[in-house]
């Protein structure tokens, strides 16, 4: 069917492969007016994504919007232009993918001297979120394949620094020169680890013992601030 010619109703929206920061910011403010304790703001609502779009199979909005939306919306059209918002920044993620320009947003605090500085915590937070929707999976691989933890090792070195990730093993606390490292390190590892699932997808045995996710402790938290991306 020719697309002039296709209904309103099913034909391909004409979107941008980008928000725009007016659009950021209108979808930041929903967010926030509706953030519960453990609600994903737009820092964590990316990490989410992020994992999603990377990860080693597909998760549909299904799946992952009860992770973002938790109060009924105003009217229809406040949940149309929400829903419509949170789909353009997942293309959004694959669009950077695919033309190398990925860019984590991150939360942004205020330092003790009255300063400010970059924060990953809410983007970790999410992108855990994101890999506990394919635990098993992400799990089954990276016990059998240590490269994958190795392209991991600045997200997974940035969580275990925010209490994201929990773990047995004494680590020093990175300094603030490693954590601005594996700041910079995140679209690269991002990049890397969207390869990694591309050109080694999961097998049929990894497949077969797909479950639900497991269950992970994690550190409550607040957090405030301001995204940057």
């Amino acid at each position: 069917m020719p697309d002039d010619t296709m209904p309103d109703d099913i034909r391909e929206p004409d979107w941008e492969p980008t928000l725009e920061d007016a659009e950021l910011d209108e979808l930041d403010r929903f967010l926030r007016a509706h953030a519960g304790e453990d609600a994903l703001l737009l820092d964590g609502v990316h990490g989410l994504l992020s994992a999603v779009n990377i990860g080693p199979e597909h998760a549909s909005p299904e799946e992952w919007l009860p992770e973002v939306l938790h109060d009924p919306f105003d009217d229809e059209d406040e949940g149309r232009r929400i829903l419509e918002l949170l789909a353009r920044l997942s293309e959004s993620i694959c669009y950077e993918l695919e033309t190398e320009q990925y860019e984590p947003i991150l939360g942004e605090i205020e330092n003790d001297d009255g300063g400010t500085a970059l924060s990953a915590q809410g983007w970790c937070e999410g992108f855990s979120r994101g890999v506990d929707l394919r635990a098993r999976l992400w799990e089954a691989r990276l016990g059998a394949d240590s490269h994958l933890t190795e392209l991991l090792s600045p997200i997974m070195a940035l969580a275990v620094q925010e209490g994201v990730f929990q773990t047995d093993a004494e680590i020093e606390p990175l300094t603030e020169a490693e954590y601005d490292e594996c700041l910079a390190q995140l679209p690269v590892a991002i990049e890397a680890v969207a390869h990694y699932w591309s050109e080694s997808p999961p097998t049929s045995d990894e497949l077969a013992r797909r479950t639900a996710p497991v269950d992970r402790t994690t550190t409550p938290r607040k957090r405030g601030g301001h995204w940057v991306h």
